[in-house]
């Protein structure tokens, strides 16, 4: 269903699974007495900052993702306050979670703490919950953890083929073995960066013929489309038919973090609506720049996300553009 076979719907419901939510506390320096820093506490993540976006846009969102210990109670209140419908997975385990500094302009680590790998009966629990959320969505979200030990890479590449066997659209925000699995669920939406498929080699260089190539093989394996990310550089969007680059506009960096997710999450909506896989684009890279003139990761507006997807330029992709 990636050309948009349905009739675009103003509240699709979209399905996440956010496979490491965590809790997040950031400092911020103070905006009324620099001795005083602010102190955010959120659910963070992948996952999370996917939702967070589709919700932004639109969306009714249900996340999906297993919450251990107090630091996993605590961040699933708190994307239910966000709006997002969250299911949980109980885990005896520990949601992972991390305190940064911003005072000093840059994210700088001051504690982190990793979440605890599922045991066999979680992970099934988690499948479950996916599962059969995912099946009464109009598009499911598939994200992968952080550590790669957290759940296994198969959980994904299962998760992706029995929901695409049920006429599901599917996308994904993976890299690594779980960018392989995926692929061979026949129909799925890959959104990866330039660096992981570098990463994973799958690519030797960053160039655009060998991320194209690359894409390509990923497309041989059973992947409908394929969107590399590449930082400030235009979007790739590859398919069996075509090769575009969409370029959104230059705008002032606050906050590089979570463009990628925003990204996913827009092409998520976009396909939800019913869009075609150019249009759903358009609309991930506009959220994903509107992203990084934020200090929130995975925040914006609908209305200035939309409004900023008409000046997105998505043009067909040449040799003359390498």
């Amino acid at each position: 269903m990636v050309d948009g076979s349905t009739d675009a719907q103003d509240t699709p419901r979209v399905c996440v699974l956010a496979s490491t939510p965590l809790l997040t506390v950031t400092i911020e320096p103070g905006r009324y007495r620099d001795d005083h820093p602010e102190l955010h506490v959120h659910a963070g993540g992948q996952g999370v900052w996917v939702a967070r976006m589709a919700a932004s846009l639109g969306a009714d969102v249900v996340l999906c993702g297993p919450f251990g210990g107090e630091t996993g109670s605590v961040a699933a209140h708190l994307g239910e306050s966000e709006r997002l419908r969250v299911r949980r997975t109980d885990s005896r385990g520990e949601s992972g979670s991390y305190v940064q500094d911003r005072r000093e302009g840059h994210r700088g680590d001051v504690a982190t703490s990793p979440a605890t790998p599922l045991d066999r009966h979680e992970v099934d629990d988690l499948y479950g919950s996916v599962l059969v959320e995912g099946l009464e969505a109009d598009a499911v979200v598939l994200t992968g953890p952080d550590p790669d030990d957290v759940v296994p890479a198969d959980l994904v590449g299962r998760l992706a083929v029995d929901l695409r066997a049920a006429g599901r659209v599917v996308v994904a925000d993976l890299s690594g073995d779980a960018a392989r699995a995926f692929a061979e669920a026949d129909g799925g939406v890959l959104k990866i960066s330039h660096e992981e498929l570098v990463d994973a080699d799958l690519a030797q260089d960053d160039t655009p013929a060998e991320l194209v190539r690359a894409a390509r093989q990923l497309l041989d394996a059973g992947a409908a489309a394929v969107v590399v990310s590449r930082a400030q550089d235009s979007t790739l969007v590859v398919t069996a038919e075509e090769v575009l680059h969409a370029t959104g506009p230059d705008l002032s960096v606050v906050d590089h973090h979570g463009a990628g997710d925003s990204m996913t999450a827009g092409i998520a909506v976009g396909l939800a609506r019913g869009y075609p896989i150019e249009r759903a684009v358009r609309l991930g890279v506009a959220a994903g720049t509107l992203n990084v003139t934020r200090h929130g990761l995975g925040t914006g507006h609908r209305d200035h996300v939309e409004r900023l997807a008409h000046e997105v330029v998505v043009e067909p992709f040449t040799d003359d553009d390498e």
